[in-house]
């Protein structure tokens, strides 16, 4: 989930700071589009049908007055992975959807999902930069060689110019050593920037999904909102 938060609250704190932001969700559990209030039961069309062809991505756009907008998933997203392998040049099938939006954001922030398949290899190629949100009280490390691997063949083979940002750290609880040893293996091991602050563990997160919102008005005063409020300054 800390993925999806991710995406969600740091594309929130860059719109407190006046920016366009644009959220995709490429996940066909729908957790993002879910996350900021729309039930993806309810929706027609998606970025599953923008994909295929069928609709462009303005007429599936979900535009909010004080917040970023959204191009939403539905469960029919699980089916694209077979589709786009029947495709020629399936992995530019997002960047290519996305092209009509780009000069109307400052910001595209696209949610993955956490295989690493055709969806993701198309997220992948359709970014200029990749954020890996790493939650440092699990196992999660494992996956960052697989990510890298896969970033890599993505730069070689349909995006060059992608660029790795470094390790997020999610859910840290710096009073761990697990935690703190966790980051020290990541560093050391992949030779990546490890971005500041981390993200502290906190109930609040969990909380603020189920009302439609992110932390950043659910607990604005609180120390996870201060530190995505703070990476979003950072990355500007």
């Amino acid at each position: 989930m800390a993925k999806t938060t991710t995406v969600a609250t740091l594309g929130a704190a860059l719109a407190e700071l006046g920016q366009r932001v644009l959220l995709v969700d490429l996940d066909p559990q729908a957790c993002l589009t879910f996350s900021v209030g729309i039930d993806p039961e309810d929706l027609e069309k998606s970025i599953h049908h923008v994909m295929l062809g069928g609709v462009t991505a303005q007429e599936v756009l979900i535009e909010f007055e004080d917040a970023p907008d959204l191009l939403p998933a539905t469960i029919e997203l699980a089916t694209m992975e077979v589709r786009l392998a029947q495709e020629g040049g399936p992995e530019q099938v997002l960047r290519t959807a996305l092209r009509p939006l780009r000069a109307s954001y400052d910001w595209i922030i696209v949610d993955c999902p956490p295989t690493l398949g055709l969806l993701t290899v198309n997220g992948l190629s359709a970014a200029s930069d990749v954020l890996i949100p790493l939650q440092c009280e699990t196992l999660a490390h494992r996956g960052v060689g697989q990510l890298l691997d896969t970033i890599h063949d993505v730069q070689v083979l349909t995006n060059p110019e992608l660029h790795v940002l470094g390790v997020l750290p999610t859910l840290y609880d710096g009073r761990t050593i697990h935690a703190r040893a966790v980051l020290e293996t990541i560093a050391d091991t992949y030779s990546l920037d490890v971005l500041e602050p981390a993200i502290p563990k906190s109930i609040r997160f969990a909380e603020a999904p189920a009302v439609g919102e992110t932390i950043l008005s659910t607990a604005p005063a609180s120390p996870g909102a201060k530190a995505y409020r703070a990476l979003a300054a950072a990355l500007l």
